[in-house]
């Protein structure tokens, strides 16, 4: 069972092992002798495969990559038709994100375990585990990890004596963001340029090469031998009803104590900032907070403090858990300069499938440098607004779409909120016209 600490706030069930096993969290040794391949044993040789998904479906647990849709639900729209595909997402590109690197390079195994579960649980025969390009490390552990449970056995042919086979082959990816969007992804693992597809088709009815297909994140199957070890009533009573579960946040930026923490999701910013991150470093104040990533709009300590840490409670609120990417800003940022980034940031990224991301977010970078090179005019303000309308148009969260997927309208998150929380900053500097170095 999992270890409660920090006042119930903080719970081990994906870090236990690696906080207690440093050195060596990622070996099969290592992983049997604290209880590895248990759920295994369990789910195919006890309960069986029909009850594995009904425990994760009674989980409640939602999807931990960004979208947060429930992962039960998720398989549960799996079409009949043989083959069938797992793809995991470890194309973990979202900047301020580094959980699902600590989970693929500490606990490989976990991760591994919860595939072959999903895999069984599913009738999937082949399985294929997509790392980004930028994780050789993670990759090598995986890869390493995945040869080891072929030599006991746990992958291959004739698993436990079951009759079920599995191939596991682990994918390194090209080294693109887009590639985490799931469709563009499978577009990449076949080979083909990485672009969004057109939906529907869903990638549960035609995935990879146009078979059924589930693509689910690395934490969220990370979860799967927990969760059929307690079972789904146990995991879904940790935290709130639509928040189940644990959840890895990578917290960074101005805080006395960054790093991935895994919390059980309830608590308030004012806690999670000021208790658990051990607050803004040297004496500063705390000025805004990227909740989600960098395509989530910002939140700021006027409105949202005390909001509560879930799903709904962030969406209520304008914006998103996201990737649990927490990017935390005190009173010397340069909030210009920081929606500047991230905006050159999607305009490079951008995979320049559809006019609106393409051409929009060239345009939104353009008018930012203009603004911090000192040349910015007033009418500049407005001109984002609209451009950024034009991509995603109402300026609402969630947005809506003029695109395939959503990399558009994430580069206008920054600008939108940018304005509607500092616009007199931006008034400020282009008045003065002053340089950003």
């Amino acid at each position: 069972m999992p270890v409660w600490i920090s006042g119930g706030r903080q719970v081990r069930i994906l870090t236990e092992r690696m906080e207690e096993h440093r050195t060596d969290s990622h070996t099969m040794e290592r992983y049997e002798a604290t209880g590895g391949y248990t759920a295994l044993r369990k789910g195919m040789l006890e309960i069986g495969a029909e009850a594995i998904a009904s425990e994760v479906k009674a989980s409640n647990i939602r999807g931990r990559g960004g979208a947060n849709f429930p992962a039960g639900v998720k398989w549960g729209f799996l079409a009949p038709a043989k083959p069938a595909y797992l793809v995991i997402n470890g194309d973990e590109s979202e900047p301020g994100t580094f959980k699902d690197r600590q989970l693929l390079e500490r606990d490989p195994h976990q991760l591994v375990e919860g595939v072959i579960l999903t895999s069984f649980a599913l009738g999937i025969n082949h399985a294929f585990i997509y790392i980004r390009g930028e994780y050789p490390k993670p990759a090598r552990r995986v890869q390493h990890a995945v040869d080891a449970a072929y030599e006991k056995g746990y992958v291959g042919k004739d698993i436990l004596d079951t009759g079920f086979d599995l191939d596991i082959t682990v994918h390194l990816g090209g080294g693109a963001y887009i590639c985490g969007e799931e469709s563009a992804l499978l577009n990449s693992l076949e080979g083909r340029r990485g672009e969004p597809r057109l939906k529907p088709p869903f990638p549960a009815v035609a995935g990879l090469y146009a078979k059924p297909t589930i693509v689910n994140n690395v934490e969220t199957i990370s979860n799967v031998p927990w969760i059929v070890n307690n079972g789904g009533v146990a995991y879904a009573s940790i935290g709130p009803d639509t928040s189940a579960g644990t959840r890895m946040i990578s917290l960074s930026g101005h805080i006395n104590k960054p790093g991935n923490y895994e919390i059980v999701m309830g608590m308030t910013w004012r806690e999670l900032i000021f208790e658990l991150g051990g607050g803004i470093p040297n004496g500063h104040e705390l000025k805004a907070w990227i909740p989600g990533g960098s395509s989530a709009p910002w939140f700021v300590p006027d409105e949202h403090l005390d909001t509560p840490v879930t799903i709904d409670d962030v969406g209520k609120h304008g914006s998103m858990l996201g990737s649990g990417a927490i990017i935390v800003m005190d009173d010397t940022t340069d909030l210009i300069a920081a929606a500047h980034r991230i905006v050159r940031f999607y305009a490079h990224e951008s995979c320049g499938q559809c006019t609106p991301c393409r051409e929009g977010t060239s345009w939104l970078e353009r008018i930012f440098n203009r603004i911090t090179s000192g040349q910015g005019r007033m009418a500049d303000i407005d001109l984002l607004l609209d451009i950024s309308d034009g991509i995603s148009p109402g300026l609402t969260w969630p947005p809506a779409m003029t695109t395939i997927c959503p990399l558009g309208p994430s580069a206008t998150a920054p600008v939108v909120s940018l304005m509607r929380y500092f616009r007199d900053e931006v008034e400020a500097r282009i008045n003065a016209g002053v340089t950003v170095g």
